[in-house]
């Protein structure tokens, strides 16, 4: 992936001085005090909803109340004079691993910028906070174990940078240079969320889940907004590589094979040993590949509907 001549983005927050260290700094109570769920359960849960959800509360909150827990708290205390959606450095970070994410970010301000032109829109971006173990966010604590997200109610994507670790080591998704751009698939797809959000679906999604009869059909509307989500990240990665010509040989094959590692089936059965697809909450590996690559090919958001009812 070039990357390197992709403009900076100046909403970058780098929080990453602040980190708390995973389950340290103010402290981390369990959900439902002696009761609930126990740290193993939450990492595990946070695997899985690192695969890119919007807010990662609702996995552990979730499980937690089949369980009989009585719910989750997260306590952190604020850094002196900072309130959720502040941060220490905003533009472009000086290291690698900042210089990248800023440069994706920045990318994705273009290229939206520009479909959104086309349709007599104007594209508002989102801001995106590296952080390092645990930060405040306006959705909650936001903790590295939970991976990426986006907060709707701040519009800011949450970044903990060890994700990036995690996608070639963990889910062995790449290898090398070529997890450049499966990682910035990754950060499109929480893009992908904003876009959603300001087009006014992503609400209009979680009403719709707020009133689902049963768990099983609120699971499959969240199914329905991460598969879009991945979709609009395939649409990013087509426009823009018309224009600057980036993706170089098995980039592509990389995001795929990322896509696959965090399809809901591989993730459940490698933490619990069988698939449950009533309970999926991202969609299996054969869907986000299946809508990344719809995506990248049709370069388009109408093509992303996945709300249809036989578009799963």
């Amino acid at each position: 992936m070039r990357w390197e001549d992709f403009r900076r983005s100046d909403n970058v927050e780098d929080a990453r001085d602040y980190g708390g260290g995973g389950f340290g700094g103010g402290g981390f109570r369990l959900p439902g005090g002696g009761g609930g769920l126990g740290i193993g359960t939450i990492i595990v849960l946070g695997l899985i909803g690192w695969a890119l959800g919007i807010d990662p509360r609702i996995l552990i909150g979730g499980a937690d109340v089949i369980m009989g827990g009585g719910g989750s708290q997260y306590e952190q205390p604020m850094q002196p004079g900072q309130s959720p959606g502040q941060s220490s450095g905003r533009g472009a970070p000086d290291d690698q691993t900042g210089q990248f994410v800023a440069a994706v970010l920045g990318n994705t301000e273009d290229t939206w910028i520009e479909i959104f032109r086309e349709s007599g829109q104007t594209y508002r971006p989102p801001k995106l906070r590296l952080f390092a173990g645990v930060t405040n966010s306006a959705c909650g604590m936001a903790q590295s174990a939970m991976g990426p997200f986006y907060c709707p109610l701040d519009q800011r994507v949450y970044l903990d940078t060890s994700f990036f670790r995690d996608i070639e080591r963990r889910f062995r998704g790449c290898s090398g240079k070529a997890c450049e751009f499966a990682q910035a698939y990754v950060i499109a797809h929480e893009v992908g969320h904003h876009i959603q959000n300001i087009l006014g679906i992503l609400p209009q999604a979680q009403r719709a889940q707020q009133q689902a009869g049963s768990k099983a059909e609120a699971n499959q509307l969240q199914v329905r907004v991460e598969l879009q989500a991945d979709c609009l990240a395939g649409v990013w990665a087509g426009r823009s590589n018309q224009r600057w010509k980036f993706l170089e040989p098995g980039d592509v094959e990389a995001a795929l094979q990322t896509a696959a590692a965090i399809g809901d089936d591989r993730l459940q059965r490698q933490t619990q040993g069988r698939v449950v697809p009533d309970s999926f909450t991202h969609g299996s590996s054969a869907q986000r590949q299946r809508w990344f690559s719809i995506g990248l090919k049709e370069g388009k958001v109408a093509a992303c509907n996945t709300f249809r009812a036989s578009n799963l």
